[in-house]
C-alpha cells in the first residue's frame, strides 16, 4: 500500500511538472513573438541591417540581429521559468554556463551584424564561448566506442579539448553558411533541434533529462521568432541568430556524444544533414575551382534551387523536406541493427550525391555518379562513349605516324 502511494505521488509530481513545463514553452513562444518587433526597431537604430548587394536575395534594406529575441526568450525561459520548477535538482548550475556562452556568441554575432567583422575575429568569439562550455560544463568528448574496432577508449584532455572545439566550430559555421533565404535556418533548426530533443528524451539515460528540457525551450523561442522570419520576412536572424542557433545545436548534440558511440556520432550528423552537406560540398567546390574555402559564391543548395526556377518559398520548403528526411534517418539509426545502420548510411550517401549532382551544386561538368548510371542504363550513351574512345585512339595513332614521318 505504501509502495502504491509513493508511486502515485511520484506520478503526480511528474504530471505537475509536465503541465507547468508545457505552459512554460507556450510562454516562451509568446515572449519571443513579442520581443521580435522590438528587436527589429533596435536593429535599425544601431545599424544592424542587411543592405542589398549581388549576393543577397533582399531588394530592400532589412533589419538583422533577430537572433537577439530568440536568445533573450531562451535565457528568460531557462534561467527563470524552468529553473523555478527544477530548483531542487540544481538546473541553474547546469544551464548557466550554456546561457553565458550562448550570450558570448550573440555578442559576437551582433558586432558582426553592425560592423561586419573579419572571420578570424568571429572565430575568437566562438573559441572563447567553446572554452566556457569545455571548462565549465561536462559537454565534451570523454571517450569513444567504435563497434568491432574500439570497445571503450578514454580520451585524454589533449585529444578531448581539440575534438570538442572542432565539433562546435564546424557545426556553428555550417548552420551559419545556409542562412541565405527567409526562414531557412529557423525552420531547419526547429526540425533539427526537435529531433535531437526526441533522441535525448527516448534514447539517453534519465540523468540526461536536462538536455531535452533545454532543447525544447530553445525550439519554443525559435518558433516565436519564426512568423516574423518566414517568407516574406520582416527581420533576419543575422549572424546574431545563425551563429547562436548553430552554437546551441552543436552544444546540445554534443551532450549526447559525451561518451561517443558510433550511432551517437552519426545521429547529429544526420540531424544536421542539410548544413553539413551544404558546407562539405561548398568546400569541395571551391577547392576544385581553385578558390579560397572562405570565399563567397552563389552555388549553395538554396542558390541552385533558385537557379533551377524554384520560387523563394518552394526552395525553402524543399530544404525543409530534405531536413525532415535526414531527421527521420537519424531516428531510425537508434532503432535499427548494425547492418541496418550500414545500409542506411550507404543509401543516404548515394541519395545525397545523386541529389547534389542533379541540381549542380558542384558544377554541371562534375557528375560522376550520374554519368556512371547513364553508362549502365543507356545503351546509346555507351556506344557514344565507345566511338569517342575509338576516335581518340585513331587521332593518337595518326599523330604518332606523323611524328615518325617528320623524324
Amino acid at each position: 500500500m505504501i509502495v502504491t502511494s509513493s508511486r502515485m505521488i511520484e506520478s503526480w509530481i511528474i504530471m505537475g511538472f509536465t503541465i507547468s513545463y508545457i505552459i512554460t514553452l507556450f510562454i516562451t513562444v509568446f515572449i519571443s513573438l513579442l520581443l521580435t518587433p522590438l528587436v527589429k526597431k533596435l536593429a535599425f537604430k544601431i545599424g544592424a541591417v542587411d543592405v542589398p548587394n549581388k549576393r543577397r536575395i533582399n531588394k530592400t534594406t532589412m533589419p538583422t540581429a533577430g537572433g537577439l529575441a530568440i536568445f533573450l526568450a531562451f535565457a528568460f525561459s531557462t534561467l527563470v521559468l524552468i529553473n523555478r520548477q527544477l530548483i531542487e535538482v540544481d538546473y541553474f548550475r547546469y544551464v548557466l554556463p550554456i546561457v553565458v556562452s550562448g550570450g558570448m556568441i550573440v555578442v559576437t554575432g551582433l558586432i558582426d551584424d553592425i560592423r561586419e567583422i573579419r572571420p578570424w575575429q568571429k572565430s575568437i568569439g566562438i573559441l572563447l564561448a567553446s572554452c566556457v562550455i569545455y571548462f565549465f560544463t561536462e559537454v565534451h568528448f570523454d571517450s569513444i566506442t567504435i563497434p568491432g574496432i574500439v570497445r571503450w577508449l578514454s580520451l585524454p584532455d589533449y585529444i578531448s579539448f581539440p575534438l570538442t572545439i572542432i565539433w562546435i566550430f564546424a557545426l556553428t559555421n555550417a548552420v551559419n553558411l545556409i542562412d541565405g533565404l527567409d526562414g531557412l535556418v529557423s525552420g531547419v533548426s526547429i526540425i533539427s533541434l526537435t529531433t535531437v530533443g526526441i533522441v535525448g528524451f527516448f534514447f539517453l539515460p534519465l540523468q540526461s533529462v536536462f538536455i531535452p528540457i533545454t532543447i525544447f525551450a530553445l525550439v519554443a523561442a525559435i518558433i516565436g521568432f519564426f512568423p516574423h522570419n518566414y517568407h516574406p520576412a520582416t527581420i533576419y536572424l543575422g549572424d546574431t541568430g545563425a551563429l547562436f542557433i548553430g552554437f546551441m545545436i552543436s552544444v546540445m548534440s554534443l551532450q549526447g556524444l559525451k561518451n561517443a558511440t558510433f550511432v551517437a556520432v552519426l545521429t547529429p550528423m544526420f540531424v544536421l544533414g542539410v548544413p553539413i552537406t551544404d558546407t562539405l560540398f561548398a568546400i569541395i567546390r571551391r577547392k576544385l575551382n581553385n578558390q579560397s574555402v572562405t570565399s563567397p559564391d552563389r552555388a549553395h543548395l538554396h542558390h541552385r534551387l533558385l537557379a533551377l526556377g524554384f520560387s523563394h518559398r518552394a526552395a525553402v520548403l524543399t530544404i525543409y523536406g530534405i531536413s525532415l528526411v535526414f531527421s527521420f534517418i537519424a531516428l531510425l539509426l537508434n532503432y535499427t541493427s548494425k547492418i541496418g545502420i550500414i545500409l542506411l548510411v550507404i543509401a543516404a550517401i548515394f541519395g545525397i550525391e545523386l541529389f547534389i549532382e542533379l541540381i549542380g551544386v558542384l558544377g554541371e561538368n562534375r557528375q560522376p555518379l550520374l554519368k556512371a548510371l547513364k553508362v549502365i542504363g543507356n545503351r546509346d550513351y555507351r556506344q557514344k562513349i565507345h566511338k569517342r574512345k575509338e576516335r581518340m585512339k585513331e587521332i593518337k595513332r595518326v599523330l604518332k605516324k606523323n611524328e615518325k614521318g617528320e623524324g
